[in-house]
């Protein structure tokens, strides 16, 4: 299970980096944090260990996920690529759907229901995506951001053991959603752990796949690479809340679907 998590939580990780992509390019200096960190302060009262924790995730990154990413480019079709992407997205709808009815988004509900079953149906499983190009927008929510939603704080910043940028609020309901997420419901009652572990190692995999330059540019123009992702990982998350909460943050774009490089 603890790889399966780590392999999951990866996800967010690089929904970061892809942020951070657009939220850099349109900074006059993409290495210099201090603007973003004025306008978006972060409770950071764990600041020295939360920085050992970086170095690690840092190694481990270079070390072990990028290759792995990298291979993953060069052996997979572009078509193949995006069938995985599709089909791993398709099996997070159900917790999209109940984050939102948590939330009292229905609209956002709806999207995600008539997401999930159009693919599924229409998509062949979810290998294609089919309801974007009908024009039926994604709705991702998660506890964390229903926790937002219900008026919980942030708390302070946290940087967890391979498992990323985070705070306390979003550690919480990370740790709902891995509880609650349907497939891994599935694995663990018919003993199919070692499905649930693939598709965690094959999601994190495919998203770090697909800001392999994003990454690459960002660390190479920080000053400052941890007060860079910590800022970024605020600003995300705040958008992610909004989607809900209109007028509290700036309308950044949606980056749950990272760009490809």
């Amino acid at each position: 299970m603890k790889l399966a998590s780590l392999s999951r939580s990866l996800l967010r990780t690089a929904t970061v980096m892809a942020f951070a992509l657009t939220a850099t390019a349109c900074a006059t200096n993409p290495g210099d944090s201090g603007a973003a960190d004025a306008a978006y302060q972060v409770s950071d009262p764990l600041e020295i260990p939360n920085r050992f924790v970086f170095a690690a995730n840092e190694a481990a990154d270079v070390l072990v996920i990028r290759p792995a990413a990298e291979i993953y480019v060069g052996v997979v079709p572009d078509p193949v690529r995006d069938a995985v992407h599709n089909f791993i997205d398709n099996l997070m709808a159900p917790l999209y759907i109940a984050n939102n009815l948590l939330q009292g988004n229905v609209e956002g509900a709806s999207n995600a229901t008539g997401r999930f079953l159009t693919n599924t149906i229409l998509g062949v499983g979810g290998i294609a995506d089919v309801a974007t190009q009908a024009g039926i927008p994604q709705a991702p929510e998660d506890f964390g951001q229903t926790l937002a939603v219900w008026g919980i704080g942030d708390g302070p910043y946290l940087v967890l053991p391979l498992l990323g940028p985070s705070n306390l609020r979003d550690t919480a309901g990370y740790a709902v959603d891995t509880v609650g997420d349907p497939v891994r419901i599935w694995a663990y009652a018919n003993d199919h752990k070692g499905a649930y572990m693939t598709r965690g190692i094959v999601s994190a995999v495919d998203r770090r796949s697909e800001v392999l330059k994003e990454v690459d540019d960002l660390r190479r123009n920080s000053l400052d690479f941890y007060a860079t992702v910590r800022s970024l990982y605020q600003q995300q998350r705040r958008a992610a809340i909004a989607n809900n909460k209109a007028g509290t943050t700036p309308d950044f774009p949606d980056f749950t679907t990272p760009p490809k490089p």
